[in-house]
């Protein structure tokens, strides 16, 4: 990406009760939060391409990348990191989930679950922009 942002993409994946998929990061920036799969753009590829195998390589998750559901900036100041992350709506259509590469857990979470987790930075802000939780969610 140019002008120092990183691109990324991550993915909202919401299973048929209602729940969203979550992994919980195993490296920084954010150790510990939880936060959609995601992750940086390979070179020459798509910000959807990076949506579909940053989900398999974090979640064992197969996914169908549909729509764009909006971009966030997120800086990073005390390790100098400036991500451009496009997420997507995603559903599942194979696979068994399982953490792996950075993530060191995996789970589906109830709107009313997200408010008692640590997540990443404006997770939460990000998923009421997108429509994705009520304003009380």
């Amino acid at each position: 990406m140019s002008d120092g942002w990183t691109l990324c993409a991550g993915a909202v994946i919401v299973d048929d009760d209602g729940r969203l998929l979550l992994v919980r990061r195993g490296h920084e920036p954010y150790a510990g939060s939880w936060s959609l799969p995601s992750g940086r753009a390979e070179p020459g590829e798509t910000a959807r391409q990076a949506a579909r195998r940053e989900v398999i390589e974090e979640t064992g998750l197969a996914v169908e990348v549909g729509d764009l559901l909006g971009v966030v900036f997120r800086e990073h100041a005390a390790a100098g990191l400036r991500y451009e992350i496009h997420d997507f709506a995603a559903r599942v259509v194979g696979g068994t989930a399982r953490a792996a590469d950075d993530a060191d857990e995996v789970g589906w979470f109830t709107p009313r679950q997200l408010s008692t987790l640590p997540t990443s930075p404006g997770l939460l802000s990000a998923l009421r922009d997108f429509g994705v939780l009520t304003p009380l969610g």
